[in-house]
């Protein structure tokens, strides 16, 4: 007996010498090729791109890993000991391997002849997801645990737990465990209850086979076995044990919800983010403060998706986007849960049509449509033609039909469609370029189509500024007469004539620009395109940062043929708001690492203040438009603020900010005149058959320009212009934003006189002269003692020595 004794226990040693061996040799074997451990004390987790308005509210999130990292100080004390009760209770004893559970899962594959489980302590799992593959194999475990030892002897306990919680895939897209509380319960894992803890720390394991999401009954027996190892281990109490048994499986599906939308601000944020990084822009966790309050954009939202409704409604109903006739309940809940909410704009299903409403299916259930929200919806026979008013609802609508609804404030629905046309907003602050609003489309789920940046289109007279800035700075002034007559134009050529016309194919004879401007008539401002030649203007507007390809030579340039996006649009008009000088817009104001470290700081060209702001003009730029290049990597250390280039004499934009007050006050910007201020500015501009209305206009805060038409350039109709479509959109985001601000103008700079004008000759006025006018002058250009109109007058602003019913070449 004794002898076999001594042979099993000389045998144990042997295996035991045999097995250190083997480790020993495979230790010095393979340590050489294993990765250094102390990389894990610097290691960079995955943490997806953020993007906040300026302040600091959620737009939007980019990457594929939602990862938010917790310090171990911050990790709950039920957390840890759920985990480590599921996946490790010996973490605290170990050195990194336990013997145990490695000799458990050899009697299992012994036992099954496959390997079901490997016996991996929380440090092995550490080991595996930083350093190897997911291989089930023998070289890769003994890997494993060489890596497991190492890290045990080089990191604390403490460390090697925040590892393994921040790094752990935990199902839909969640990784660690501050993701996963987010995702499956919407908050921190400070703050969820001792049941919802254990059902996360029962996820490592198998993150789709214990998902309460898609196996909440898994879930719920995974999570009551680690409760009760809990209990077992003396981690909790009956009494919370019991509460903890008692909960019911509360998961949800919650992804990080924006706090504004903005949807079209998000997606260029990520592209310049793309330019900077690379593809780390989504992984590296970095934390981007556009220039946009989420107030003014909120403001820019309504302003749009109302104003296209308006639009929309007044052209009448084109039916339902289908019509689901017969169907059963269960067929219509199918197809609601096929569609989805466009732009706020939500889908239901008509169920019952009374005398006085629509009873409709939501995704909140059976809810009404009064029949006052649906007298609107004539039916639409063309762009310029409706059907008969109806009567009541059964003329609108029948059971089965797919429709579109608008939730109001008091949660009652109003009758709606998706609008056909389309528009887009930029908002700038015209100091620095700062991105304050913009709105690319009616609904970016339809299409991530950007109209603000992308959209090349006629501006019409909105374009008209540019060329009366140009006058003004030759010679011209507010008080000269031009002659609105009729002009014929020939291409020898191409055996084409063109008679350009004002809209209401009326002449005014000899008029003062200032007249002419917020009449917006067309031949002035062919006339002083002629005038001033079409190649020396272009050169001017250049200085505005439009890309000189875009300008037609030719005099159609005068009615605005040019194809200009509303971003370029707002940035020209920008030198008209602020005095003079050039600005870029930009969008990106802050860019911060993951740990808080400043990466970079915008520093904008901006308009000087001070007296600075009225001295000279420099030599005008030709830089083409960009936003924010990104190879413009300022240091994130403080800087001298960048002055911005004077481009136009003040005083120039200071007599052309007071004529495009008067659009306001006396022309096609009327409308304007309800939002009460006196700051105001601005053009309207609509191109031929009505196919683009604009409206641009800015006080001192801010520039903003409005687009609206069709993607496939169609007339909006007859009656529909640039003071109709988006002038409306233009002032109930501008009267939102400029709400109780004080008038904000321009400070009148040196030397400019007013003076009284005879309103019939445009030269100064005597005493008695009939309906004399106080006019705004530069110095040197104050009214000439004769009559501009004289016989051979070669002044500007003279009629063409020419007669006026001769052709003359166009090109």
């Amino acid at each position: 007996m004794i002898r076999l004794l001594k042979f099993f226990g000389w045998s144990f040693v042997a295996v035991f010498c045999g097995l250190l061996l083997v480790l020993s040799g495979a230790f010095l074997y393979l340590s050489p090729g294993l990765p250094s451990v102390e990389a894990l004390r610097s290691i960079q987790l995955q943490i997806p791109l953020r993007v906040y308005t300026s302040d600091g509210k959620l737009i939007a999130e980019f990457g594929e890993m939602r990862r938010s990292p917790i310090r171990f100080a911050d990790i709950p004390p039920n957390f840890i000991n759920a985990l480590l009760s599921a996946e490790d209770d010996n973490f605290a004893n170990h050195y990194g391997v336990d013997p145990s559970s490695l000799m458990r899962a050899a009697t299992q594959l012994v036992k099954s002849g496959h390997i079901q489980s490997g016996g991996s302590t929380i440090t092995m799992q550490v080991a595996k997801n930083f350093f190897l593959s997911s291989e089930r194999s023998f070289s890769r475990k003994t890997n494993e645990i060489l890596l497991a030892l190492q890290i045990e002897r080089q990191l604390t306990k403490d460390e090697i737990l925040e590892l393994y919680v921040n790094k752990i895939y935990l199902g839909n897209r969640a990784y660690g465990i501050e993701a996963a509380s987010q995702v499956y319960y919407g908050k921190s894992i400070r703050d969820i209850s001792l049941a919802q803890m254990a059902m996360i720390a029962g996820l490592p394991k198998a993150p789709s086979r214990f998902n309460p999401l898609a196996n909440p009954v898994r879930a719920k027996e995974r999570r009551d076995w680690i409760l009760g190892r809990m209990y077992k281990l003396g981690k909790i109490d009956e009494s919370a044990y019991q509460t903890a048994l008692a909960e019911p499986i509360n998961a949800s599906y919650h992804v990080p919800t924006p706090e504004v939308n903005a949807p079209y601000i998000a997606e260029m944020a990520r592209a310049e983010m793309v330019g900077r990084y690379g593809s780390e822009a989504y992984t590296e966790g970095f934390r981007v403060t556009t220039t946009v309050p989420s107030n003014l954009q909120e403001m820019a939202n309504h302003a749009v998706q109302e104003g296209l409704i308006n639009y929309d409604q007044r052209h009448g109903y084109r039916g339902p986007e289908s019509r689901l006739p017969g169907k059963t309940q269960d067929a219509w809940n199918l197809e609601l849960s096929k569609q989805r909410p466009i732009s706020g704009l939500e889908p239901a299903i008509v169920t019952q049509v009374d005398k006085n409403a629509l009873h409709v299916l939501t995704r909140n259930g059976i809810e009404t449509v009064a029949w006052d929200t649906m007298k609107w919806a004539r039916p639409y026979l063309n762009t310029n033609s409706l059907g008969a008013a109806p009567k009541q609802p059964a003329d609108v609508a029948q059971v089965g039909d797919l429709i579109r609804v608008q939730r109001q404030t008091d949660n009652s629905l109003k009758f709606s469609q998706i609008p056909s046309a389309q528009s887009a907003l930029v908002s700038l602050d015209p100091q620095n370029g700062a991105i304050r609003a913009l709105v690319g489309g009616f609904a970016f789920e339809q299409s991530n189509y950007n109209r603000a940046m992308q959209a090349k289109r006629q501006p019409g007279s909105s374009f008209k500024p540019f060329i009366y800035s140009a006058a003004l700075d030759n010679g011209y002034t507010a008080a000269s007469l031009v002659n609105d007559a009729p002009i014929v134009f020939v291409d020898e050529y191409l055996d084409k004539v063109w008679r350009p016309k004002n809209d209401t194919n009326t002449f005014l004879g000899p008029i003062r620009l200032r007249e002419a401007l917020y009449k917006s008539r067309n031949l002035v401002s062919i006339r002083l395109l002629q005038s001033l030649g079409v190649d020396k203007t272009i050169d001017y507007i250049a200085r505005f940062g439009f890309n000189k390809q875009d300008l037609p030579r030719n005099l159609s340039l005068a009615l605005g043929t040019a194809t200009l996006t509303p971003m370029e649009i707002a940035t020209g008009w920008s030198t008209f708001a602020n005095g003079g000088y050039k600005i870029t817009p930009y969008l990106i104001d802050k860019i911060e690492s993951r740990n808080g470290e400043t990466l970079f700081v915008a520093n904008p060209p901006s308009v000087p203040t001070g007296t600075a702001a009225s001295s000279g003009i420099a030599a005008p730029s030709h830089t083409t438009f960009t936003i924010n290049s990104s190879s413009e990597v300022p240091a994130p250390a403080a800087q001298a603020p960048a002055v911005a280039e004077r481009i136009v004499d003040g005083r120039t934009t200071y007599i052309l900010n007071s004529m495009l007050e008067d659009v306001i006050k006396l022309g096609t910007g009327r409308r304007a005149l309800a939002l009460g201020r006196s700051d105001l500015a601005g053009k309207t501009g609509t191109t031929n058959e009505s196919k683009d209305a604009w409206f641009s206009g800015y006080n001192a805060d801010y520039v903003t320009t409005v687009w609206t038409g069709f993607d496939q350039p169609e007339s909006l109709g007859r009656r529909e212009f640039g003071g109709t479509v988006a002038l409306p959109i233009w002032m109930d985001y501008m009267g939102a934003a400029l709400k109780d601000k004080p008038a904000h103008t321009q400070a009148e700079p040196e030397g400019i006189l007013s003076l009284r004008v005879d309103p019939v000759s445009g030269r100064a006025a005597v005493p008695g002269t009939p309906n004399a006018y106080f006019e705004l002058f530069k110095s040197e250009d104050t009214p000439p003692s004769v009559n501009e109109l004289g016989t051979g007058g070669s002044a500007p602003g003279s009629p063409l020595p020419a007669d006026e019913s001769a052709p003359i070449d166009l090109f």
